[in-house]
């Protein structure tokens, strides 16, 4: 567990603080401020909670029974009751990451004192952070509005030590058994605070923010198998020019262009146009390959920005104003973040397309400029890589179907109270399957690049050293060069996992200097 501390403030927190709570075990903990406005924060709330008149959250049902004045002795079954009720979740287990999102997330908002949690409240959430105990959540169960409603009652479940939740073992375990074993204890909760913790967009967006650190290693990992593909197809790099893409300034086309400029820098197989196979110029998917992984950087670099938005945001609703005031609002809904997810799975999907297009490429003796068929050894005794574009294909296939945007639709609940939603939490997890199969995608582009440019290495034509550099390292992780037809899901199986946890990058970057 990495022993790193991230400080929970009143001003929201980064990106970089998600992925570190999330995947790497990060310790939490409040600051003084944070304390203090909670404390605040709460006293507010005391002094609402004791007044006749109903505040909605505070001393009113919720949702479309807001109408309902609820009495004091009611009030601690009431918040009980919202999150017992809520939790109710079905399916899938979801990632112990993103819960470990969700949790640190909310905590996040409640730490800001706009929503009335008491500080021990919010300490209770660090320490089952802290404890490695990750309450489980269901895959159904949010529709994006008044938050990821049954995945945040979920946790909150396991803050009154009821429900499943998971040890840092693994195993799971009666929350009241976990909390007991690591001296937590129980939250009773009082006024507001069962709505504050369930009434938030943290699951979508810890989703988003992964998904952004996820995308950022495959795009810049597309742009060296695109640049690996332009090679072996013996393409020209003066379409990778600067002054080429100048002249239409999208910033992300011109990182991608020089990304792949500098892999292919000291290429002796680039060029060759008008030898044996005259060509004027190279296909799309060869040619336009820094339009495409550039529009889709920019897509990303938008996301982030709302990403960063809402990571400095408190939601809730009602939320506590520094005025004193309790006000009800609608910032709860996940329309800014079910967008940018949906966004993001649509340029994923062409990501891949275009990936395939030049796998295909490479594996068709009347288009590849004169490598053998599929990559095959032996033709016709041996079929080459003919199978694993097929898988790559159908990984496509599955792609395009979940860039068909969640956000669009929309179900009425809660008596018609809450009749347009978000659908975020939905879009959030197509883009977790999305984000995986485009690793896979990529990983197949460069099995099949890296292959073709040995083959030609064989025939006396020179790699770019940023090439050679990326076989070389591909080939140490497991997956083989040329040969006879042999197992092959083992091999793409260790490309996979070289692209995903970014060696393909760090490989090259030797060479290259780092790449964007």
């Amino acid at each position: 567990m990495d022993m790193h501390t991230v400080v929970v403030g009143t001003s929201g927190t980064t990106a970089e603080d998600v992925v570190a709570v999330a995947r790497h075990g990060a310790r939490v903990e409040l600051s003084a401020a944070a304390v203090d406005a909670l404390a605040a924060a709460r006293l507010i709330v005391d002094a609402l909670a004791a007044k006749p008149e109903p505040v909605y959250g505070v001393s009113t049902g919720f949702g479309a029974l807001a109408s309902r004045h609820i009495s004091h002795e009611l009030r601690a079954q009431l918040q009980r009751n919202i999150v017992r009720s809520h939790a109710a979740g079905m399916g899938p287990r979801v990632e112990r990451e993103v819960v470990r999102a969700l949790m640190f997330l909310r905590l996040k908002t409640v730490a800001s004192g706009h929503t009335g949690v008491r500080p021990e409240v919010a300490q209770t959430m660090a320490d089952l952070l802290n404890a490695g105990i990750t309450p489980v959540v269901h895959e159904y169960g949010s529709l994006g509005c008044s938050g990821d409603l049954a995945p945040l009652s979920h946790c909150a479940l396991t803050l009154m030590g009821e429900g499943d939740a998971e040890g840092p073992d693994g195993t799971v375990r009666p929350a009241g058994e976990l909390l007991a074993a690591h001296g937590i204890a129980p939250v009773e909760l009082a006024e507001k605070e069962g709505l504050a913790l369930l009434n938030g967009t943290d699951g979508m967006l810890g989703m988003l923010v992964m998904a952004l650190a996820d995308l950022k290693n495959l795009y810049t990992s597309a742009d060296i198998t695109a640049a690996l593909s332009l090679e072996a197809l013996l393409g020209t790099d003066k379409v990778l020019a600067p002054e080429l893409h100048a002249i239409r300034p999208h910033p992300g086309q011109g990182v991608s262009a020089d990304n792949m400029l500098r892999v292919l820098a000291g290429s002796g197989l680039t060029g060759h146009h008008q030898d044996d196979a005259p060509r004027v110029q190279d296909a799309y998917s060869v040619r336009c390959a820094p339009q495409v992984n550039g529009a889709g950087r920019d897509t990303l670099d938008y996301a982030a920005v709302v990403a960063g938005r809402e990571l400095a945001s408190s939601v809730d609703n009602p939320v506590v104003l520094p005025d004193g005031r309790v006000e009800s609002n609608g910032n709860f809904h996940g329309a800014p973040v079910a967008y940018v997810l949906d966004f993001l799975a649509i340029v994923a999907a062409d990501l891949g397309s275009i990936c395939e297009r030049r796998t295909d490429r490479l594996l068709d003796k009347n288009r590849s400029h004169g490598l053998p068929p599929f990559l095959a050894d032996d033709a016709g005794v041996d079929s080459g890589l003919m199978i694993a574009q097929y898988t790559q294909a159908a990984l496509v296939s599955e792609m395009k179907r979940l860039a068909v945007p969640a956000s669009a639709d929309s179900i009425p609940s809660s008596a018609m109270q809450e009749d347009h939603v978000s659908m975020g939490w939905s879009a959030a997890r197509k883009l977790r399957t999305a984000v995986d199969n485009l690793a896979r995608i990529v990983a197949v582009e460069l099995y099949a690049a890296t292959r073709a440019v040995e083959l030609r290495a064989a025939e006396g034509l020179v790699p770019a050293p940023a090439s050679q550099a990326a076989v070389a390292a591909l080939r140490a992780a497991g997956a083989e060069g040329p040969g006879p037809d042999r197992f092959l899901a083992p091999d793409l199986a260790a490309a996979d996992t070289f692209v995903r946890d970014g060696r393909l990058v760090a490989a090259v970057e030797p060479v290259t200097g780092p790449l964007a």
